[in-house]
This record gives structure tokens, sequence and C-alpha cells, in this order.
């Protein structure tokens, strides 16, 4: 079986072609294209198989991680959305909870209130009212005033609608029906339910997840459509697959169906390329570290599992959101961040980022303004005729300009302009890695960075040692490491039903119909998605709290039919997941299941374990010497750097730092005090020493 992985970045679109009976492997990148995301896929796919004698046709699967969704919601490129709900209930999404984001800033501003994913006068209210805790129903459902509100929005030229009514998680009768009357006068405008979109309860962060399907609705559709039907139209047969928040990917039509799926589709591949790395080179304890040209993105595997978000911290571009997702923080600090002396003249790096056009002044395509790219080729560590293995030149000159003007503003020498863009731009990145560890009680110390994206290797050294972090480790291919993470994954659904059932009086009748029912349907899904019954299997988790609490912890439910003597093990697992969460345990108190949650993985072929090219000798690899500074105790100092050709290193053999290794899809920095060897994987592994 023949496949292509393909993730689009803010600069480059990475792809990766292997065939998984034969493990022959090749890699490509090609310029992303903003304008249309697709046009650079489909390029850099004719360029892959053109490249390496590959009939396009072969390609059995293409898995493809997308930023459409998130860039439509960070950018507020969203589509004009509707929303009809509850009368008496039109500004829940705008009033939330009354809670403050930031608690002590008087200069905040709510984005469900300064961006709102629908406009005021595009909301409109309906009689009709279920009522908990079955959801029987209390007031009809006024089908002629949903008729109105859709005629009504349809005069306002909206795009897509979201049906949201209270207490649609214990009942969808009263949501199934408006939309059904929606999509009677409104045939061919994007109508999702919030029921459909997250059944559970907390109607603020249920609605506003329903709101964004409606507002990335119609974007995504047209974009997962255009692409589909440019494949077909490229001669190539196979299934597109799409990457999802969960560390899945699902198939187009659930995608378009629920395309909040995808608000981390292009990030989450990587954390899944790291994990992978991780688990073939011995390691369970990581930090998954992508740098890019616009942005860095940081994962946590502990125990060899990936963290996931939780109801209180699950969010995009500080929307609340009830969707399984991987735990991944973002921060504007990649390649093409730029350096920039602010109106209170401090001297800052990013978040804004040069992008793909211009790009960075070294690229020669006419930027003009400072970019850590510039920083990095300045001070020695990128070599200009050999970047992406020597299929773009970079401009050392342009390079030296931009930063010698920042120079000027900043009062500084060149060279320490250039490694305070470094300095500065690192810090923010191990600032970020803190706030994923540290400030969640979790020791860096015990953790290997794993360094990939086009520029993570390049910086991954310098910001493990400001975490005391003591091992760096750089995959075979790390400028493609996250189109290879689309390789490592499997078909991955998620369901989810409130339950509010007491430690004291759980119902195990229901639960367990609950849990069947939900079991049932994922099967379902994967036998449309034609996957063999025996390659697909269930985890199931319940979300627990004591009784009183406002939040909920995950813990692992058994298989089958759940027993009294089930339970006891669950409350008694709920107790050490608080302990362990907070520091204490109130094992005398009531614990209330919230919810249970079903994942259904339709196993399907994954990228075999890669191997280290044979080598040959240090000698051999080393392809001349070159001035580089590093700062060393405090001094900025010029080094001989030996650069080496990372496919003619020899494995199993340290070689000391400093020294860069040069590949076609990035370049490695091994700072001085470090020591690195090749892994029999492949992968780099990289020891650091004494504080640089």
């Amino acid at each position: 079986m023949k496949t292509i992985g393909v993730d689009v970045g803010g600069t480059f679109t990475d792809l990766v072609y292997c065939d998984l009976a034969t493990g022959a492997l090749a890699i490509h990148k090609v310029p992303t294209t903003p304008h249309d995301p697709a046009e650079g896929v489909l390029t850099g796919i004719r360029e892959l198989c053109a490249d390496n004698g590959v009939d396009p046709a072969e390609i059995a699967h293409v898995f493809h991680g997308t930023t459409t969704a998130t860039n439509a919601v960070l950018e507020d490129k969203g589509a004009r959305a509707g929303f009809i709900t509850n009368e008496g209930f039109r500004d829940i999404v705008h009033i939330g909870r009354h809670q403050r984001v930031e608690h002590y800033s008087i200069m905040q501003q709510l984005p469900w209130q300064s961006r709102p994913l629908v406009k005021r006068r595009f909301r409109k209210t309906v009689a009709g009212r279920l009522v908990p805790p079955t959801g029987a129903e209390l007031v009809p459902l006024d089908e002629e005033a949903v008729r109105r509100a859709a005629l009504e929005l349809k005069e306002e030229g909206v795009e897509s609608i979201a049906i949201c009514f209270l207490f649609s998680y214990l009942n969808p009768a009263h949501e199934l029906r408006a939309a059904e009357i929606v999509r009677q006068v409104l045939p061919d405008v994007f109508v999702t339910t919030s029921s459909f979109v997250s059944p559970q309860f907390r109607e603020f962060e249920r609605f506003t997840t329903a709101a964004l399907a409606a507002a990335i609705g119609p974007k995504v559709d047209r974009y997962i459509a255009h692409l589909d039907a440019a494949l077909r139209d490229s001669g190539i047969g196979g299934d597109l697959r799409i990457m999802a928040s969960n560390g899945g990917v699902a198939t187009p039509k659930m995608v378009t169906e629920k395309p909040t799926l995808t608000l981390l589709s292009g990030l989450a591949a990587g954390v899944l390329g790291g994990a992978w790395i991780g688990e073939q080179v011995g390691r369970d304890h990581l930090i998954t570290f992508d740098i890019g040209g616009t942005s860095a993105d940081i994962g946590l595997v502990v125990d060899g599992r990936l963290a996931e978000t939780d109801s209180r911290s699950t969010s995009i571009a500080g929307f609340p959101l009830l969707m399984p997702m991987l735990d991944i923080h973002t921060i504007g600090a990649g390649g093409g961040s730029i350096a920039h002396v602010d109106r209170g003249g401090a001297f800052r790096v990013g978040p804004q980022s040069a992008g793909a056009a211009p790009g960075p002044a070294a690229y020669g395509r006419g930027g003009g303004l400072p970019t850590v790219t510039d920083a990095n080729l300045v001070l020695g560590r990128l070599d200009p005729h050999d970047f992406l293995g020597g299929g773009m030149k970079l401009d050392v000159e342009a390079a030296r300009a931009v930063i010698g003007r920042l120079a000027g503003e900043l009062d500084l020498p060149l060279n320490e302009a250039a490694e305070g863009v470094l300095t500065i731009i690192n810090s923010n990145m191990a600032n970020a890695i803190r706030s994923r560890t540290v400030q969640k009680g979790i020791d860096p110390r015990g953790f290997a960075l794993v360094a990939f994206g086009g520029a993570g290797p390049l910086h991954g050294a310098e910001v493990a040692a400001m975490l005391g972090i003591p091992e760096v480790i750089v995959p075979p291919y790390p400028g493609i490491n996250s189109a290879m993470g689309l390789l490592t994954t499997d078909l991955k659904y998620d369901v989810i039903r409130t339950q509010f059932q007491h430690s004291g009086a759980v119902d195990l009748a229901r639960l367990n119909a609950d849990l069947d029912a939900m079991e049932a349907g994922l099967a379902a899904q994967f036998e449309a998605d034609r996957i063999p019954t025996e390659e697909v299997s269930f985890a199931r988790v319940g979300d627990l709290r004591y009784v009183g609490q406002g939040y909920e912890l995950k813990v692992p439910l058994p298989a089958g039919e759940i027993s009294e003597s089930d339970l006891e093990e669950v409350w008694a697992s709920f107790h050490r997941a608080h302990k362990a969460e907070y520091g204490h345990a109130f094992e005398k108190s009531g614990i209330e299941i919230v919810n249970v949650r079903v994942s259904g993985i339709g196993h399907i072929a994954k990228i075999p374990a890669l191997r280290a090219p044979a080598g040959g000798s240090l000698a051999e690899a080393r392809l001349r010497t070159g001035t580089c500074l590093f700062r060393v105790a405090g001094e900025l100092r010029s080094f001989e750097t030996p650069v080496y050709q990372r496919s003619l290193l020899p494995p199993g053999e340290p070689f000391q730092g400093p020294c860069i290794i040069l590949q076609k899809d990035s370049t490695t920095v091994v700072p001085p005090h470090a020591t690195a060897e090749v892994h029999p994987s492949g992968s780099i592994i990289m020891t650091l020493g004494d504080a640089q």
C-alpha cells in the first residue's frame, strides 16, 4: 500500500511518501500557497510522485493536516452565521459565565463579546422547552417560529445556521425537527445542531462549540470538497483522510459534518510524530517541540500517552470548546518571526511573522524586516548554499542588512543583535513549555525534548538548556515530521453522553445500555468507512468529580458489562487521579459520573519503523568547517564549527559540539558542551552538558 502524508504549514507544505509494503520513503517540501492551500498540496504531490517514479493512481491514501479551520477562527474570517435558540436565551453566547479570563486585567477583551461568532442580529429565538432529568417536553416547539426565523436569516444572507436548545443533550428531538425545517427553507446553507456537535451539558460551551462549527463549516466544506475533487482530477484515486484534533484521522464526510474536528488538525500530527519518534528510541516522557515558519507548537507525552485537554482548558482563540483534543500549546514564534523595537523601546521577537510571502529577507523575495531566520544566517548557523538541500539559496547580505538596521535601533553590534533575536525567541518558547509543565506541577527535567519542524533542530538544544532538559531528540526527517505523524495514526471517532449518576445510586442498566449503544453507533460508522470489524477497538472513559465540584477528571472505564465490583475500582481510580492532579483525595465523599465517552479506533496500516542509513565515518560526513557564534558563560564567542552531512553520519559514534548538521528538510545545531549520536532508528540524540 502506497500512502502520502501532507502537512500544510504557514510557510511550507511538507510531504512524505511511503510504500508500507517495502518501507520505501521519500520526502518533499514546497512553498505553501495561502490563497489556495490545495494548490500547494497538489503541486507537492505531483512533484513527489514524479521525483520518485510513482504513479499517482497507485496512491491508496492521502493523509492531510489542514489549518483551514484554525486560521478561520484565529483570523476572525468565519462564515456569516445564524443562530436559533430558546426564547429568553438569545444572549447565552454573549454573556458566558461571568468569568474573567484574566483576573487582574482592566483592559481585557472577551472573545465571545469582542469578536462574536454570530452577530446578535443573526440570533433568533423560538418557543419550545425540554426539561431535565429525561428531556421531557414542557413546551412544544413552535415550528412556525422556526420557519419565520429561517426566512429572516435567509434575507440576511447567512451561510450557516447553528440550532442550540436547552437540554438537547438529553433529548435532541426539538433540535432535529428545527434543523429539518431550516433545511427545507435554506437547502444550500450549512446547518448544524449542538446535540450533534457535542451532546453534553454546559450550555454556554455547547452553544459556542456549535457556533464555531457554523462559523467554519462552509469554509471547511468548500476546501475539503475542492481538494478531494482536485486529487481525483490529478489521477489520485485513493481515499483522502483528514487529521482530527483528537489524534486520529477522519473521512471527508465526517469532517464536513463536524468541522470542529479539524480545529487542531494541522498541529495534532506533529505531536503524534514526536511520540512515534520517542517510542523508537525508548523514551516515553517527551515534550514535542515543533517550530515552523510562523509558530511553535508544544505537546506533552507522559508514560507514552498523549496529553489531552480537559473541559476547563479546551479552547481555540479564546472560545471554549467541548471537543476531544490533544493538549497542544501554540505561540507566535518561528523562523519567520519578526524582530522589532516596540513603542516602549523594548526589544521583541514575534508574534508577527513574515510568513511564506515575502518571507525573511534572506529568502530574496522582497522581505525587508529582520527575522529569526536572518539572525541564524548572520550567526553562521544556516548554510546559505545548502538550504532545503540546495534547493533554495539564502541571501547573506540581505540578512545582514536587516539585522544591521535592527542593531542600529538597539545601539548594539551586529552579532549581538542577531544573538539577541535568538535569545528572546528561545526564551519565549521556553516560557511556553513552562506553562505546560512547571505551572502544572510537572518537572521538565525528567523529559526529553523532541525538536522538529524546519526550525526546531536549530533552537532545540538552547531551549532545552534554559529548562534544564538533559536530552534533545532530532527525528530523521525533522522538517517533515508532522507529515510523517499523519502516517502513524488510525481512524478515530469519539462519542459522549451525559449521565449525572451518583456513586450511591448508579443505574447500571442505563449506564451499560448507553455504553453499548455508543459502541454500536461507532461500529456502524466504521462499517460505512469500510473498516473490517476485527480492526476496530473501543476505549471507554468517564468524566467524574466529587459531588459539588465544578469540573471533572477523566477515568478509564472497563470494557464489557460494568458490574458493582467494577464500579468500586472506578471510584478508586478516581481518588488516585484526583490525588495526582490536586495533591489530595476525599475518599469519603460521593462521586458523580457526569459524562461517559467512547473512542472508536479503526486500525489502519502505518509507516514502518525507520532505520539509520549505514553511514560512513565522521571524516566522510564532514563537509567543511565554518565560523559560528555561540554565547558561552555570558560571552558571545566565535567557534570553528564542523559542518556534517547527516546522511553520512555513522550510527552509534558520539561526536562533540559545536557542529552543524545539514539535511534537505532542516538544519540541526549542536552547541558547545553538547554531545550527539545517531541512534539506530536514525534519530539524533543530543546530550547537553554545562549550561550555555
